[in-house]
């Protein structure tokens, strides 16, 4: 129920409405804004996820394309870095510098190849020289003595000493004598050395059996005694072979033990040679040596002693006109004189050998001691002579 004066005036309903809708405006206004407010919220967080998500998307890509660059990346390899890398000059075809830079790789990997082949070559001849050097057989600086007690020896060669150079390929024989050639041509001379042992020698068929030059032992010094002697075939001996037409040489046995015998021994050889002095025309020779089985005057000397009482023949050789000559085997030679200082006289060389080993020069070698020689009765010491000593 209402009370007096509850009731208001007909007019004052429509601005109450007005009220209502104005409030109800401002609310949808308000609710509008808000609702606008959060949607634009919720759209911009999309959008920056959105974003986001691309830009990881492409950092992931751009990622993925670099990761096999990367391994491909010629820094990254090191068996690259063994090759040098061949920078491309002004003016150059494109692709030709990385052609060439491959073709210098590939010919400097086969050039180290060959370089380390041939390294491993030459360390393998060292060391196949060094060992050959450790043995004396073959290390080309010794040579072989057999000592006249049977040893065996390995000798040291003397550099100061010329080598002969003669090639024995060339030798041969015939009949029984040695000839030296070549080009097909005889370049030697075919000897024989007579003493008193030979008997009565018929020099005749000897000259028709092929000798050129017969050695004829004058005489000797008694190896027990020291008494010089001429030997007992000299005179017949050097008359037969002259008149045979044979070239003529000397050789006198020696047993001196001063120098002051040795001028002894060589003025004995002069004064019985003075009658056939124009027939001589080979060299004299001084020969010295151990006798076999027996003690010599000669035994207690020294390869000092030795070598000047060689020194004093020769030199008188030398002095009276002739062709000085020393006659000795390969021991006697190299261990018991000094050949360094008697380089300047022709060596007659004994050995009894198809080929002989002597390393140095000699132009005369006898050897057989037991030939077959037609004229000659009983064994012929055989020689050969390098040299032609009658045509000088």
């Amino acid at each position: 129920m209402r009370l007096p004066g509850d009731e208001e005036p007909v007019g004052s309903g429509l601005p109450v409405v007005y009220m209502v809708v104005g409030v109800s405006a401002f609310v949808l206004i308000l609710l509008f804004a808000i609702l606008k407010s959060n949607d634009k919220q919720n759209r911009g967080s999309t959008y920056l996820k959105e974003l986001q998500q691309q830009e990881e998307m492409a950092a992931e890509e751009e990622a993925q394309a670099e990761e096999p660059e990367k391994k491909l990346r010629a820094e990254d390899l090191d068996f690259w870095d063994m090759y040098p890398v061949e920078e491309e000059t002004e003016g150059a075809i494109p692709g030709e510098g990385a052609a060439r830079t491959e073709k210098s790789t590939f010919t400097e990997k086969a050039e180290r190849v060959e370089r380390e082949e041939q390294e491993r070559k030459a360390q393998s001849e060292a060391e196949e020289a060094a060992q050959a050097q450790s043995d004396p057989s073959t290390d080309g600086r010794h040579t072989r003595i057999i000592n006249r007690d049977g040893t065996e020896e390995w000798v040291m060669l003397n550099p100061f000493l010329t080598k002969n150079t003669y090639n024995l390929t060339g030798l041969e024989d015939k009949a029984g004598l040695k000839r030296y050639m070549e080009n097909g041509k005889k370049i030697s001379y075919v000897g024989v050395d007579i003493s008193r042992q030979n008997g009565d020698v018929n020099f005749a068929s000897v000259k028709a059996a092929g000798v050129d030059y017969v050695m004829i032992r004058l005489g000797g010094r008694g190896y027990n005694t020291g008494q010089i002697t001429l030997d007992e075939n000299f005179k017949k001996n050097i008359e037969g072979a002259a008149a045979a037409g044979l070239d003529i040489g000397i050789y006198f046995y020696s047993q001196a033990i001063s120098q002051e015998e040795a001028v002894e021994e060589v003025n004995f050889v002069i004064q019985n040679l003075e009658p056939y002095r124009a027939q001589v025309r080979y060299p004299i020779a001084f020969d010295m040596e151990f006798v076999a089985n027996d003690a010599a005057r000669i035994d207690g000397l020294s390869k000092e002693d030795k070598t000047n009482i060689a020194t004093s023949f020769l030199e008188g050789v030398k002095a009276a006109g002739y062709v000085p000559m020393i006659y000795g085997d390969k021991e006697w030679l190299i261990k018991e004189i000094d050949l360094a200082r008697l380089k300047d006289y022709d060596v007659w060389l004994v050995q009894e050998e198809d080929l002989p080993d002597y390393p140095y020069q000699y132009t005369m070698w006898q050897y057989s001691t037991d030939g077959v020689l037609n004229g000659v009765t009983g064994e012929a010491n055989l020689n050969i002579c390098f040299v032609g000593y009658s045509q000088r």
